[in-house]
């Protein structure tokens, strides 16, 4: 059974950071692509970054430069550093694991960014 589990979300101020991570288990880890996407409140889930599982990192145009994934195979683990956030940044984030068709979510980490 696949398992996929976000923490680090929390309360950041306006130009902060957060370090979010997403630990997935119950298929070979090294295989798969993985990524984010967030939702904030009255909007649709948008997507915000993907790591292949060659390490190549995509971005939604609204992060880049403020976003970066990164993966470490060895622990299983996928890491969203979020720098200089703003308050459009405030939503739910969701770790995914594999490609459409057969990916899994994870519960979703609340992430608001409020002075």
């Amino acid at each position: 059974q696949v398992q996929v589990v976000e923490s680090g979300g929390g309360l950041a101020q306006p130009g902060g950071s957060l370090r979010l991570s997403c630990a997935a288990s119950g298929r070979p880890f090294s295989f798969y692509i993985m990524g984010w996407y967030r939702q904030a409140p009255g909007k649709q889930r948008e997507w915000v970054a993907t790591i292949t599982n060659a390490g190549r990192t995509d971005y939604a145009d609204f992060v880049k430069g403020r976003f970066t994934i990164s993966r470490d195979n060895a622990k299983n683990t996928i890491n969203l550093q979020m720098d200089s956030l703003n308050a459009e940044d405030t939503a739910v984030y969701y770790c995914y694991q594999g490609p459409p068709g057969s990916r899994s979510w994870g519960q979703g980490t609340q992430v608001t960014v409020s002075s």
